[in-house]
């Protein structure tokens, strides 16, 4: 009798078998018990009474959404309104996002006023934030790496200016601003809010953490004052100047008070005054509140630029602090 020749078995299609199945399987299996044991480690960290239950989640979420809804309620409500025909305002009629117009915003834009402004506000903010950001990095270098007499004293005297209400201290600045022939000019609006104390003491307790080896080092490579600060100072300091360049432009750009004394004519207002100025003049609610908007997007902008070292800056500034 004859041997039936050996059949050799197939292995059924969709089994997974093959060269580098069980390669897979392997790292599947593998990431599945990675995640198993973060989540275990995650569960241990947190002691098992301050675990947050089912209807805990629950909660936090619906008083998360809650803040989140009354914060972001008023800004839709300025933007609804400047987009509402002009008539009375009816609550919550109002309020619905139907019908829409554009006059006002046609109308802020044509007038011959609001573009000037504008204007004023931009130059105002942009070279303070400047004018700030330099002096501040360069005065919180010296305080915090050189050695000079009396260089704490200096420190603390200026740093103690930030308890002395601004109010204080507007009426003298504004009598030697007048002396000087500042009224009414970019110079005079923009030089006083150049020495501040805040972003000093910021720049300070930043630059302090920096490693003095990396400046020897510098040193012994032949660098001279300058060429440290703007070689290393500064890269190091891009998160901390992001964040102090987005606060100090809010500032200047929200700035009512110092912009009201210093700009006696029309042509020197900025956003903030000629806003208000609009109110005195009874303009439409809608074309008072379109301005408000225009003047609320390069806010968002300045943030929306500066996001991706704001969070950075803001832990680097507290944990160097």
């Amino acid at each position: 009798m004859t041997a039936a020749p050996a059949q050799t078995e197939t292995p059924p299609t969709g089994t997974g078998t093959g060269p580098g199945t069980g390669t897979v399987v392997a790292g599947r299996a593998a990431r599945r018990a990675e995640r198993r044991l973060r989540k275990l480690s995650e569960q241990d960290t947190v002691p098992h009474g301050m675990r947050p239950t089912r209807a805990g989640r629950i909660g936090r979420a619906a008083l998360l959404t809650i803040a989140a809804l009354v914060t972001v309620f008023p800004f839709y409500a300025m933007v609804v309104l400047s987009l509402k025909p002009s008539a009375a305002v009816e609550f919550p009629g109002s309020l619905l996002p139907w019908p829409l117009s554009g006059d006002a915003y046609d109308t802020v834009m044509n007038a011959q006023d609001v573009p000037r402004w504008l204007l004023n506000t931009l130059i105002y903010s942009v070279i303070s934030v400047i004018g700030v950001l330099l002096l501040a990095s360069l005065a919180g270098y010296a305080f915090a790496k050189k050695r000079f007499p009396g260089r704490e004293t200096m420190f603390w005297s200026f740093l103690s200016m930030v308890m002395v209400p601004y109010h204080v201290t507007m009426i003298p600045t504004f009598a030697m601003i007048a002396k000087l022939g500042g009224v009414d000019t970019y110079w005079g609006l923009i030089l006083p809010t150049l020495a501040n104390a805040q972003a000093v003491f910021l720049m300070r307790q930043f630059i302090q953490g920096l490693p003095d080896e990396l400046f020897e080092a510098a040193r012994l490579d032949g660098c001279n004052e300058w060429q440290i600060f703007h070689r290393i100072v500064l890269p190091l300091l891009k998160p901390i100047l992001a964040t102090l360049g987005v606060f100090v432009f809010l500032w200047h750009w929200n700035d009512f008070l110092w912009p009201l004394v210093i700009g006696q004519s029309t042509d020197m207002r900025t956003l903030t005054v000629g806003i208000a100025s609009l109110q005195q003049q009874n303009v439409p609610l809608n074309v008072v509140l379109s301005g408000s908007v225009i003047a609320f997007v390069p806010i968002f902008a300045a943030y929306m630029v500066g996001q991706r070292y704001f969070t950075e800056g803001v832990t680097a500034s507290g944990i160097k602090g």
